[in-house]
């Protein structure tokens, strides 16, 4: 098992109710960790069920949903950003 530091932006914060929380993981990649934390509570599900609504970031970096998490100590998920 992993211990990740999970943070959370803007809608994707508020229909988790939290900003950011430390978890322990046997997740490989975003994506299972989407789901192993949607197995949890049906918050985690509502917010992160629709990828394609969704970016993620790896220690700061942005990131594909199966890119390996060996050795992240940060995740992020946030709505797509706007430019202006």
């Amino acid at each position: 098992m992993a211990k990740l530091e999970l943070v959370y932006f803007a809608w994707v914060r508020e229909r988790i109710g939290r900003a950011r929380e430390s978890i322990e993981t046997q997740a490989a990649t975003p994506l299972q960790l989407i789901e192993e934390l949607s197995a949890r509570d049906e918050r985690y599900g509502a917010a992160l069920s629709d990828v394609s609504a969704l970016r993620v970031a790896i220690d700061q970096e942005l990131a594909d949903f199966d890119t390996k998490l060996t050795g992240a100590r940060e995740v992020a998920f946030f709505p797509p950003m706007t430019g202006g």
